[in-house]
């Protein structure tokens, strides 16, 4: 099953009407039309309205909010309501309140608050999920189930550790395996029966934080249990759903590089991918960008939903800056480039009381229509109108690819060296932010995905190589392509135990090279890269070409003169090997060097103030997006000739063709180019 079919793309967001009286429904319908809004994400937080009491069920408020979004030609994306417990459920069964990694019981409060591995949850959860889908399955409005809300945290209690052993057994099948795997001999760890097992916490292995443990092998664990745990409970309320809804597509809204969730493992299990896009707004375009493209990566290239963005500006940071005048539109458009069929607020509404009376929203607590942020976000409305279906199921014709791992991630920054300051994912956007600036289109994809299509991989930061991976990339250079990786990859096993072999493991062969020494030093050092005019920080591995040529050099201390970068031809192909943190400069021209090598490079390299991406849809009409980031116009030279689906407008090739600051172009290339270069 695939993302809802919809004539256009979805337009709208979080609506909330049960905080209100049904007079400012009128209001809002309104407003909706005015603003061009046809989809309504509702029912996220409703549990203690929807069942007051453990025999009580009320869906008076949920039948009218749906029956009025179905009279006014409206469509409902409907969530479960189980993200936050409703304050019965905690007093009545205490075990559903999480523990904390403290050790701490939490007593009623927040949101996110419950145990994934309590059986109370799980029976009340998925009853309401079920009378829900009963209910509503063949409602005129709904659109999608929307299960839960952005999972995340964890339980240490004594129901998460019973499980967590359950979860150990199946994983590892006997102690003796399991020993093994976590390297128990060290520090007489060896574990004689499941029931010594404990949790890793500040309590057990654990000191100064989750990111500090005597036993890596026990934590990385743990965050794969957490990841499965919290997945059991999405399967079971689908599960559910399924019973009474065969064909209604079902999704969760992720949050992009969320660190907690290996959102690869629960990727199968999701109709459509969906996510919650909240980047610090002094981010560059590219870390936006990056988390769409692994979204998009999560289901095989489909698309995806944008399923919240602020209109305006958050409320959950100390400093929360305000989106300036043409950045929503630039932000929904990004979205779009990369992959997004939908595009969704949090909120429709500003809500009067709590903690997100301040969180922007399109309708302001006065309800006016006037609004600067309003009138952005319907005349946003008229141009998603107009484009109509255009884009819809449009996918990326990628031939660079950039794997992202979880497992990596964690391994990576739970070690004990050498350098706590290297961040998995400051590493993975340095090297997408060179292939994207260079006009790459990049499918971020998993250690498990097929690499055949791809003429580029690029693998930063690749701590763990797992399965048959070290195999597959070799093909990829053997058959002409060439493979990047960096420092600190190619260390551990899927156990997080070292590889007995030479530094960089399995990948040895494929980067030519030998590692037997690195030095981590302060932020503050800086080493010299002379051949590249760069600098690098925080760790300088020491290679021994074992075959590699060096491209690159360190430029001081005991090992200057030694390949700080290097190049290895293998097969008919190249592997290339980065062995310190280089500044974005040297990341870029490395990433261009090997780009060019494949015709790779972007026909706006030159600017990379513009990003630049390619979506072709079902039809095989092929759409350039051209967004420009810079408060300056941008003067080009157009590359094809095409039609602006946004003005209308045609550009011949090699016509100049300006963006004005924090415009967007999708440019349609002409049908008869298109079928001309199909002949040749």
């Amino acid at each position: 099953m695939t993302a809802p079919r919809t004539p256009k793309i979805p337009y709208g967001g979080d609506y909330n009407p049960e905080q209100w009286p049904e007079t400012v429904w009128d209001d809002d319908h309104r407003l909706f039309t005015r603003a061009g809004i046809d989809t309504l994400t509702v029912g996220v937080f409703t549990w203690s309205l929807t069942q007051p009491a453990p025999d009580t069920y009320d869906f008076t408020v949920l039948d009218r909010v749906l029956d009025r979004a179905a009279a006014e030609g409206r469509q409902v994306c409907l969530a479960t309501g189980t993200a936050a417990l409703p304050p019965w459920l905690a007093k009545r069964h205490p075990e559903v309140n999480r523990t904390d990694f403290e050790g701490r019981r939490h007593r009623y409060g927040q949101r996110h608050n419950f145990c994934p591995s309590s059986p109370d949850y799980r029976e009340h959860a998925t009853a309401l999920a079920s009378r829900l889908a009963e209910r509503y399955a063949d409602h005129p409005a709904l659109l999608a189930w929307h299960i839960n809300n952005e999972y995340g945290g964890a339980c240490y209690c004594e129901l998460c550790a019973e499980a967590f052993r359950e979860w150990l057994r199946d994983r590892h099948g006997t102690l003796d395996a399991l020993n093994d795997a976590w390297w128990t001999t060290f520090w007489s760890h060896r574990y004689t029966g499941w029931d010594q097992i404990e949790p890793p916490n500040a309590l057990t292995e654990h000191w100064r934080g989750p990111d500090h443990t005597a036993f890596q092998g026990i934590t990385l664990d743990w965050f794969r249990f957490t990841t499965d745990a919290l997945l059991g409970c999405f399967l079971a309320e689908k599960e559910v759903i399924r019973a009474h809804d065969p064909d209604t597509p079902v999704t969760t809204n992720f949050m992009g590089t969320f660190r907690p969730l290996d959102y690869h493992r629960w990727a199968p299990h999701l109709d459509f991918a969906s996510w919650d896009n909240y980047p610090p707004l002094d981010a560059p375009p590219t870390r936006p960008a990056l988390a769409h493209d692994l979204m998009r990566g999560l289901k095989d290239g489909a698309p995806f939903w944008l399923m919240e963005q602020t209109p305006s500006t958050t409320a959950c940071r100390d400093v929360n800056p305000l989106r300036r005048p043409g950045e929503l539109r630039l932000a929904t458009f990004q979205a779009i480039a990369h992959g997004a069929d939908a595009a969704l607020y949090f909120q429709m509404r500003a809500s009067r009381g709590a903690c997100e009376k301040y969180h922007g929203a399109v309708i302001g607590h006065a309800g006016r229509d006037d609004t600067r942020v309003f009138l952005e976000a319907a005349e946003l409305g008229r141009e998603l109108e107009a484009l109509g279906d255009r884009t819809l199921g449009a996918r990326t014709p990628a031939r660079t690819a950039l794997l992202f791992d979880w497992d990596s991630w964690w391994a990576l920054e739970i070690s004990d060296g050498p350098s706590r300051l290297v961040k998995y994912p400051d590493v993975v956007h340095a090297y997408y932010r060179a292939a994207r600036e260079a006009g790459a289109d990049v499918d971020v994809i998993p250690q498990t995905a097929d690499l055949t299509p791809y003429d580029v991989v690029i693998a930063p930061a690749l701590h763990m190589v797992k399965g048959d991976l070290a195999t597959r990339l070799e093909d990829v250079a053997a058959r002409g392509g060439t493979v990047l990786t960096t420092f600190l990859s190619g260390r551990v096993d899927e156990h997080d135990r070292a590889f007995l072999t030479d530094v960089p493991g399995p990948l040895a062969s494929l980067t030519g090279i030998r590692v037997d020494e690195w030095d981590a030093r302060p932020p503050e050092f800086t080493q010299t890269v002379p051949e590249l005019g760069a600098e690098a920080r925080l760790v300088f591995e020491i290679v021994l070409p074992r075959g590699a040529e060096p491209v690159a050099t360190y430029g001081t201390d005991f090992y200057a003169g030694t390949p700080a970068v290097t190049r290895n031809p293998y097969g008919d192909g190249e592997g290339w090997y980065v062995a310190t943190a280089l500044d974005q400069p040297g990341v870029d021209q490395v990433v261009r060097r090997i780009l060019a090598r494949h015709d790779l490079l972007g026909p706006y390299a030159d600017h990379p103030e513009v990003e630049t991406a390619t979506r072709v849809a079902p039809d095989g009409t092929r759409l350039f997006f051209l967004l420009n980031h810079a408060p300056e116009p941008a003067h080009l030279t157009a590359h094809t000739t095409a039609t602006d689906l946004l003005t209308g407008k045609r550009v011949e090739q090699g016509d100049p063709l300006v963006l004005d600051p924090l415009a967007v172009a999708i440019l349609q290339q002409s049908r008869i180019l298109q079928q001309s270069r199909i002949l040749q």
